[in-house]
């Protein structure tokens, strides 16, 4: 079993740069595995690894000036969920491609998860999903607007299309952690809409207390590693993903006609040109041999 973190917090580092050898070395010398970015506005990962090895990086990540009380998130999976480790420095921790934006001076009204659902069925309240569509396409809360976003920077672009449609309305967000809500909501802010809440802690923290009985969530929630999907108490959910596209699969997606491991599915057979499935079909033909050899066909940790 894995200890699987998601973490974030918005700070302001001086010197991003300086903080990257000891967390990248420690992270090694401890065989976690993940990504983690670190930017001038703060620090964002998902990392796993044993138990007590987290537990060092947490804490190191803590003794950091002003991290302190960094947010975190633990769940557990069966199999390592992540090839490599990544410690990078980053412009911004959650692109929004946005300068003005500063979470540190101020976000939207937190709502616990305990009081989630009753908060959104007011009909003063209005429901936004801030992830892209991909990851709404598994699983999201009943009555919710998807913006139909591929990234996180066109956002911006949409509310700006589609805010007369929410005047005298209380905006509620979500997304995964919460960290891309902690943008949105200061967005929004300097946008002037005066009644602005979010999720506290984003869909995890929500599927981790709350139960499918009386709860708006429906489907599971995709993050960002080889599980792909959760569900409720973050147990591991019954996705895998097309490695041509990133997009998630459901077990039926597999028998659909396009659909070839490691190098197309149904979503996405159309996106590709027949060079790029020439490379991906080798690419999946060196994976299958590392495997067959007991070899990793990632490359070197950075």
């Amino acid at each position: 079993m894995f200890t699987v973190i998601t973490l974030y917090h918005f700070t302001k580092f001086s010197d991003p740069g300086s903080l990257r050898p000891s967390l990248l070395e420690l992270c090694k010398s401890n065989n976690v595995r993940g990504t983690i970015l670190i930017a001038t506005e703060g620090i964002n990962g998902t990392i796993a690894g044993s138990d007590t090895s987290i537990s060092k990086v947490i804490t190191h990540i803590k003794n950091i000036p002003n991290c302190n009380n960094i947010k975190l998130k633990k769940s557990f999976a069966t199999s390592m969920p992540f090839a490599r480790l990544k410690v990078r420095l980053k412009s911004e921790i959650v692109t929004m491609g946005q300068p003005e934006v500063n979470p540190i001076s101020g976000v939207g009204h937190y709502v616990d998860p305990s009081h989630w659902d009753t908060f959104t069925k007011d009909p003063d309240v209005v429901l936004i999903d801030t992830r892209n569509d991909y990851e709404i396409g598994i699983g999201t809360f009943k009555g919710s607007i998807n913006p139909g976003t591929k990234s996180f920077r066109e956002f911006p672009k949409w509310w700006e299309s589609n805010k007369e449609r929410f005047a005298d309305k209380k905006v509620a967000m979500f997304c995964t952690g919460g960290i891309r809500c902690e943008k949105s909501t200061n967005y929004l802010l300097n946008q002037g809409v005066k009644d602005v809440f979010h999720l506290d802690g984003g869909i995890l923290k929500y599927l981790e207390e709350k139960t499918a009985k009386n709860s708006s969530w429906e489907g599971e929630c995709f993050v960002f590693d080889g599980r792909v999907s959760v569900g409720f108490g973050l147990k591991e959910g019954n996705h895998s993903l097309c490695f041509a596209c990133r997009r998630p699969l459901q077990p039926e997606d597999i028998k659909k006609p396009g659909y070839e491991a490691g190098v197309s599915c149904h979503q996405c057979l159309n996106e590709c040109s027949d060079n790029d499935r020439t490379r991906f079909r080798e690419r999946q033909r060196q994976i299958l041999l590392a495997r067959k050899l007991g070899k990793s066909h990632i490359g070197p940790l950075d």
